[in-house]
């Protein structure tokens, strides 16, 4: 029986290798990790576009802030509609780190009533030598007309609720907002006293012309370069 059970999984493992490099070999996009797969795909929204397709980096897609004192924040949405314009690798990790939190997410979402929160990659960064404190809390999106303010934080890193950085050192958390922040549309952000100087505008017209890049390479079922 045993020897029975080895043989069917050595034929698996062959049968999934082969697979592989027949996907390969026929250019189809590279397989999402199963909890971004499960995500559903509004038809009825152009903003939606096949996964495993797109180019983009992360800086293509984000709000910079830089404060006096050298912290950069730099923060990320976590949209479905627009994390697909990233380059494959890059798209399965942001997946994958909003799939790790899903649980806290959907409680801060319960406990502050939000029927589709609007999820953000913040990532805090010190550029300069000594210490740099920063408050997490501060950091507001400015859009349709409001401010939005974090309705909670999902630290991604050890030691970010110490709120200080050195020279080089790294801290990121999820931000969950209320889901009216509408990513399609012109949006600023601030932190203490320092505002974003990334022009969203450029940013949403770089969006469009790789989701019109990514509809052409699903049709033609060729993955990103």
């Amino acid at each position: 029986m045993n020897a029975r059970r080895s043989a069917v999984f050595v034929i698996a493992v062959a049968c999934a290798m082969a697979a592989s490099v027949l996907g390969a070999q026929q250019g189809i996009a590279p397989a999402m990790p199963l909890a971004c797969r499960t995500n559903v795909v509004d038809s009825l929204d152009a903003n939606f576009v096949p996964a495993g397709f797109g180019t983009l980096r992360e800086d293509d897609v984000s709000i910079k802030i830089s404060l006096i004192g050298g912290l950069l924040v730099t923060a990320t949405p976590l949209d479905e509609r627009v994390i697909r314009l990233l380059a494959p690798d890059l798209y399965k990790s942001r997946c994958q780190i909003r799939a790790s939190k899903q649980k806290t997410i959907d409680s801060i979402a319960n406990r502050e009533r939000l029927t589709k929160p609007s999820l953000w990659y913040v990532t805090f960064y010190a550029v300069e030598q000594g210490e740099v404190r920063f408050s997490p809390q501060e950091f507001i999106i400015g859009n349709v007309g409001r401010d939005f303010r974090p309705m909670g934080l999902i630290p991604l890193s050890s030691g970010f609720g110490d709120y200080r950085l050195k020279q080089f050192e790294v801290q990121t958390a999820i931000y969950v907002f209320d889901g009216q922040l509408n990513v399609n549309q012109p949006l600023t952000a601030q932190i203490q006293s320092a505002r974003s100087n990334t022009d969203w505008q450029q940013v949403l017209r770089r969006i469009e012309q790789e989701r019109a890049l990514v509809r052409s390479r699903a049709a033609s079922k060729s993955p990103a370069p």
